[in-house]
């Protein structure tokens, strides 16, 4: 009889176990509609845009250190500290630590918990007034006295995952955890290009200053003209202010530019993880150094942008958390045992006789909860179809940050162009404005208009170039960067207590 009770135990654990099943729903990425091919920027379109000027690369993806392809030692330089230093990429390794940890704390419901309260008691009723003590072990009519005794219990309790509650859980916190892998590249993509930006505009910013410097120079030499002119009688007072007064707004402007620049300065002392009081960059005129950046086809952005794998993840985990609500309509066994040793003395602790120990399932469903598991059921299949939603917004907000910056660089090219065409027809203007004051044919006021013609036609090249390199900064950083969906960490990776976050590598 016991052998027969013994073997229906086991097989009642090794049905709990092998039967188990997932209600949830089995989980497929959302569709998305992706188009052949960018509009903005098309070969026929390569001859006329700075660094595309031959073809298109063969390779349509980024590699590497994207911002090497500038060229610039000191960008180089300055990236490489993003990923040490900054610190919202160490704040998003660790949220990515801690998603980690939250998986393998959903995976310890997978296995029985076991626990133990060894102990030493003694027991003693309270004696009659004026009785005789009683002594250790021995009863008499007024008071018992007992003890030592000695246990040593161990409890154990397991919940068989039957309806894949755990798994799903487990499931949902894999997915939130690549969410959190996903989002620290995309920190790291955004850190990385918002370095390269304030780079350039803080050179952009540089090259205005040695604009500026050089027009205070014209401008002094020209009012130190005036005033030989008008010491002659060959001016009048009235050029010799409007000299005075052009040199000295310029001079206002040029020292303006220090403001700019230095907000730059500490703008990529925070970058790169550095108090700006003790950060500093050497000034150096921008170098414009267009290229051509592979660019692929719409549907290769589903893969190479984190923030898209975020998103994607998301749905994921959307889908699980669907399944452990659906689980909660299905009962819960729980398999509780209990051994011990319990004894008088110590040294008959061991013994046979001293064992004492309790086996059981115990079957626990709900019969009526005022609809809240088909209300909770609800609220996450909402849930799903908003993560659904935000996926396929991302996606069309990837199309368009790239189209944007396409066309942005097509244009540009074009304006650039255009404008160095505009700045040598102002250095024309302002060479025939100077021999017809000269001749005493036209006022000064003439040269004044035509050298802030001049002025203002340079300046607005240098903003050109600048917007043409930050440009193909924020299209590097709109095609993801060179990162991939299949540097995201996988299951094992995640559950594994020594594997890091994946990033992107050369």
């Amino acid at each position: 009889m016991v052998r027969k009770r013994r073997i229906s135990c086991l097989s009642l654990v090794v049905i709990l176990l092998s039967g188990g099943c997932s209600v949830g729903p089995t989980y497929h990425t959302p569709s998305v509609q992706a188009p052949p091919a960018f509009k903005e920027l098309t070969p026929a379109d390569f001859k006329n845009v700075d660094g595309w000027k031959v073809a298109q690369p063969a390779d349509s993806a980024l590699h590497g250190n994207w911002w090497e392809m500038f060229n610039d030692a000191e960008l180089n330089k300055l990236e490489e500290q993003v990923s040490i230093s900054n610190q919202n990429v160490a704040a998003a390794t660790a949220n990515f630590f801690a998603a980690r940890a939250i998986v393998r704390e959903a995976r310890s419901q997978y296995f029985p918990t076991v626990t133990t309260v060894p102990s030493i008691s003694y027991s003693r009723q309270p004696s009659i007034k004026g009785s005789t003590p009683a002594t250790p072990g021995t009863t008499t009519a007024n008071s018992t006295f007992q003890g030592p005794t000695y246990s040593f219990p161990f409890d154990g309790t397991w919940v068989p995952d039957l309806f894949g509650r755990v798994k799903n859980t487990v499931r949902a916190d894999i997915a939130a955890a690549q969410i959190t892998a996903a989002d620290l590249e995309n920190t790291r993509l955004i850190a990385q290009a918002d370095l390269a930006v304030d780079y350039y505009e803080l050179r952009t910013e540089d090259a205005l200053k040695q604009l500026l410097d050089s027009t205070v120079v014209a401008y002094r030499e020209s009012l130190r003209l005036e005033r030989v002119l008008f010491d002659t009688g060959i001016a009048n007072d009235e050029a010799v202010a409007q000299a005075e007064t052009q040199l000295e707004a310029t001079e206002a402007q040029d020292t303006n530019i220090g403001i700019l620049r230095s907000q730059y300065e500490h703008a990529i002392a925070l970058l790169v993880g550095q108090p700006a009081s003790a950060f500093s960059i050497q000034p150096e005129p921008l170098k414009p150094a267009p290229v051509a950046i592979p660019f692929g086809v719409p549907s290769q952005l589903l893969e190479r942008r984190p923030d898209i794998a975020a998103a994607e993840r998301g749905v994921a985990q959307a889908n699980a958390q669907i399944g452990i609500a659906k689980a909660a309509y299905f009962p819960t066994v729980t398999l509780a045992a209990s051994f011990g040793l319990t004894s008088g003395a110590f040294t008959d602790w061991f013994t046979w006789p001293s064992r004492a120990f309790s086996v059981g399932p115990t079957l626990a469903e709900t019969l009526f909860d005022g609809g809240l598991r088909r209300a909770t059921m609800q609220q996450y299949r909402a849930a799903y179809d908003q993560t659904v939603a935000n996926y396929r917004q991302t996606v069309l907000t990837a199309f368009q940050q790239v189209e944007d910056n396409l066309a942005s660089l097509r244009i540009l090219s074009l304006e650039i162009q255009q404008q160095d065409t505009a700045v040598k027809s102002a250095e024309r203007n302002l060479s025939v404005a100077t021999d017809r004051y000269r001749l005493g044919i036209d006022p000064y006021l003439n040269v004044i208009t035509a050298q802030t013609t001049l002025l203002t036609n340079q300046q607005t090249a240098v903003n050109l170039r600048m917007q043409q390199m930050t440009s193909s900064v924020q299209l590097i950083e709109a095609l993801g960067g060179g990162w991939d969906a299949s540097r995201l960490p996988s299951a094992p990776a995640i559950v594994s207590t020594t594997a890091a976050p994946a990033k992107s590598t050369p």
